[in-house]
C-alpha cells in the first residue's frame, strides 16, 4: 500500500542503507567515517556551554541547514511510524524518533504536521510540507511528482486472513477460488498489488484499513493484503481471530518524499546513511519493530469506545425529515433510472441506510449542480449528495461529513488519441485545448496546469464529451468514475489515459453547525465497519452497473 515491512529490518536495513548510500552520498565521505556518538540533538535541546562547538565535533562533514524549519506531514495513524501515543496523549513513532535524530544531524528544527493520508503525497508535490514520512513506499509514478530519500526500510506485503481459515496459505488460493474476496485499502500500493492478481469485482477496496480488517473479522471478506508490520499491529488483541500467512507478495523500499527539486533530499541522505553507519537506525528498528513494542490499533482506537456497542450509541432523530438535494444526473450516484423512470443511484440507497440506522426520513430534493453548494450554506437544504469533493474553500461555507469515497481524477480522450498519455503532454504541446465543467475540482486542477485560454469549461459534462468526440477540444479532465460512465457505448471512441492528477475524498455537505453531521457521521462509520458500503460500493462501481450517460439521455 503506502507502506510496507519486515521483521528482518534488524539485520536489512544496515545492507540496504550502505548500499544505498554508496551512491547517493559519494561526495562526503567524511559524513560516513566520522562516528556519530551521541542522539541528544533529538530532544532539541543543546547544552548551554559551548553550543557552537559541541555540533561541529559530532557532525563533522555533515550539511549544516542553520537551525531552518523543516515541515513534515504525518498520518498520526500508522503504527508503529507514527501515532498518538496512548499512555502519554503525545506524538510518538519511528518518525518522530529518526526525523529528531536527522535535524540533530544536520541541524534543522523538525515541524510536524497531521495530514491524512489520502491527498499527503500531492501536498507535498505542491509544496504545503517540506516532507513527509508516513510508510510511504517508492514508486516511479510517486517519483514523478515528488523526490524520495534513499529508502531506509525494506518491506513486505502479507496476506490477512481469519483465525480458523484453511483455504488460504498464499494469493495463489485465492486467485484459483473464484469464491473468495479480498479487501485492501484504496490509493496504497496494496491496491496495486492487488490488482496485479484479481479482477477488480473480486477485490473490495476501503477507505481504511480498520474497516476492511472488521469485515474481514465479521466474513464479509476472506483476506486482506497488508503491509506485514501493519498485520502485526492489526493482530494485537485479535490475535485470538486473525494470523498473517503466506510468503511476500512484494519487497519494495520505504522513502520520505519531498517537493521536486527540494534541497533538502541530499543533506537527509547524507543523514541517513550516517544514521545506518553508526548503528541508530538498528537500535530505533528493535524499539519499534521488535517484541518490545506492544502498541496495537486497539490500544489507539478501542472497540469498546466505538463500534463495542454501535446499535446503542447511535443517534436516534425521531424520524426528523432531512431534506436532501440531489442533481438526479450524475451517474452512478444519482440518475433518474430510464428502465423505470424513478429516481436512484448509490446516493439514495446509502442516505436511505442511513436513516434506518439514525431515524431519520430522508427527503430528495432535485437541484442543478450551479449553486447546490451555496444553497445547502444558505440552509435552503438540509444536506446535499451528489459526488461532493472535499476541499477547503467549500468547507468555509458548509460542513461535511467524513470522506466516504476517494476519487481519482483522469484524462478522458479519443480513441485514436495518440499525443496524450498524461496532462504532461497536454502542458508541453500548445495546440491541445482541455475541457472540463464549470464550478468543479476537476476545472480546479486543469488550472494548477494550464492557462485559462487553453482550457474550454462547459456548464455540464456531456456537453465537454460531445466537443472532445467532436474534435473541438483534445481532452477532458474527469473523476475517473464519472470518465468510466461517459465510455458506455462510447467504447468505440473514447478512452482514459495518465495517471491520476489528484486523489480526494467526497462528502456530503451540510449548513454551517449542522446538528445532522454527528449523526450521519457515526451512521457512515457504523455502515463501514459493517460491510454496507462495500457491497454499494461494489454494486454502482464495478462491472454490473452498466447504465451510461447514452441510456440518461
Amino acid at each position: 500500500m503506502k507502506k510496507q515491512f519486515t521483521y528482518l529490518l534488524v539485520f536489512v536495513i544496515l545492507a540496504l542503507m550502505l548500499a544505498a548510500c554508496g551512491g547517493g552520498t559519494a561526495d562526503e565521505p567524511a559524513a560516513v567515517e566520522e562516528p556519530a556518538t551521541t542522539t541528544q540533538e533529538t530532544t532539541g535541546e543543546t547544552p548551554a556551554e559551548e553550543p557552537a562547538a559541541e555540533a561541529p565535533a559530532e557532525n563533522a562533514g555533515m550539511p549544516d541547514l542553520g537551525g531552518r524549519e523543516v515541515t513534515i506531514a504525518v498520518e498520526n495513524a500508522y503504527l508503529p511510524f507514527n501515532y498518538i501515543d496512548p499512555a502519554t496523549g503525545e506524538p510518538a513513532g519511528w518518525d518522530y524518533t529518526v526525523w529528531d535524530e536527522l535535524c540533530g544531524l544536520i541541524n534543522c528544527t523538525p515541524v510536524y504536521v497531521e495530514a491524512g493520508w489520502e491527498g499527503m503525497i500531492q501536498a507535498v508535490a505542491d509544496g504545503q510540507y517540506d516532507a513527509a514520512a508516513d510508510g510511504i513506499t517508492i514508486t516511479d509514478d510517486r517519483a514523478e511528482i515528488v523526490d524520495f530519500s534513499v529508502g531506509y526500510i525494506n518491506i513486505e506485503q502479507r496476506l490477512l486472513v481469519r483465525l480458523d481459515e484453511d483455504r488460504i496459505e498464499s494469493i495463489d488460493d485465492i486467485v484459483n477460488n473464484e469464491e473468495l474476496v479480498l479487501g485492501t485499502q484504496t490509493g496504497t500500493t496494496n491496491y496495486e498489488t492487488a490488482v496485479q492478481y484479481l479482477p477488480e469485482d473480486r477485490i473490495q477496496a476501503f477507505e481504511q484499513f480498520p474497516f476492511a480488517v472488521q469485515a474481514l473479522i465479521a466474513g464479509d471478506i476472506d483476506a486482506v493484503i497488508i503491509d506485514e508490520v501493519a498485520g502485526q499491529g492489526y493482530l494485537g488483541e485479535n490475535a485470538d481471530k486473525l494470523k498473517l500467512v503466506g510468503p511476500s507478495m512484494s519487497s519494495d523500499q520505504l522513502g520520505f518524499i519531498f517537493p521536486k527539486g527540494s534541497e533538502l533530499v541530499e543533506p537527509v541522505n547524507a543523514a541517513i546513511a550516517e544514521l545506518a553507519q553508526n548503528g541508530f537506525l538498528t537500535e530505533v528498528n528493535l524499539q519499534y519493530f521488535g517484541p518490545s513494542f506492544t502498541i496495537t490499533y486497539d490500544d489507539l482506537f478501542p472497540p469498546e469506545e466505538g463500534a463495542a456497542d454501535e446499535g446503542a450509541a447511535m443517534a436516534d432523530l425521531g424520524g426528523q425529515e432531512v431534506t436532501i438535494a440531489v442533481e438526479n444526473a450524475y451517474l452512478p450516484f444519482n440518475y433518474i433510472d430510464p428502465a423505470t423512470s424513478e429516481p436512484a443511484g448509490w446516493d439514495y440507497e446509502v442516505w436511505n441506510e442511513i436513516c434506518v440506522v439514525i431515524n431519520c426520513v430522508p427527503v430528495y430534493t432535485e437541484a442543478g449542480w450551479e449553486g447546490m453548494i451555496q444553497a445547502v450554506a444558505d440552509g435552503q437544504f438540509d444536506a446535499a449528495a451528489d459526488g461532493i469533493t472535499i476541499t477547503d474553500d467549500r468547507a468555509e461555507i458548509v460542513d461535511f461529513s467524513v470522506g466516504y469515497i476517494n476519487i481519482e481524477q483522469r484524462l478522458l480522450v479519443r480513441l485514436d488519441e495518440d499525443r496524450i498519455e498524461s496532462i504532461d503532454d497536454i502542458v508541453n504541446n500548445e495546440e491541445l485545448v482541455l475541457g472540463t465543467q464549470t464550478g468543479t475540482t476537476n476545472y480546479e486542477t486543469a488550472v494548477q496546469y494550464l492557462p485559462e485560454d487553453r482550457i474550454q469549461a462547459f456548464e455540464q459534462f456531456p456537453f465537454a464529451v460531445q466537443a472532445l468526440i467532436a474534435g473541438d477540444i483534445d481532452a477532458v479532465i474527469i473523476d475517473e468514475v464519472a470518465g468510466q460512465g461517459y465510455l458506455g457505448e462510447n467504447a468505440d471512441k473514447l478512452k482514459l489515459v495518465g495517471p491520476s492528477m489528484s486523489s480526494d475524498q467526497l462528502g456530503f455537505i451540510f449548513p454551517k453547525g449542522s446538528e445532522l453531521v454527528e449523526p450521519v457521521n457515526a451512521a457512515l462509520t457504523e455502515l463501514m465497519a459493517n460491510g454496507f458500503l462495500a457491497e454499494v460500493n461494489l454494486k454502482y462501481f464495478g462491472p454490473e452497473f452498466t447504465i451510461t450517460y447514452d441510456d440518461l439521455e
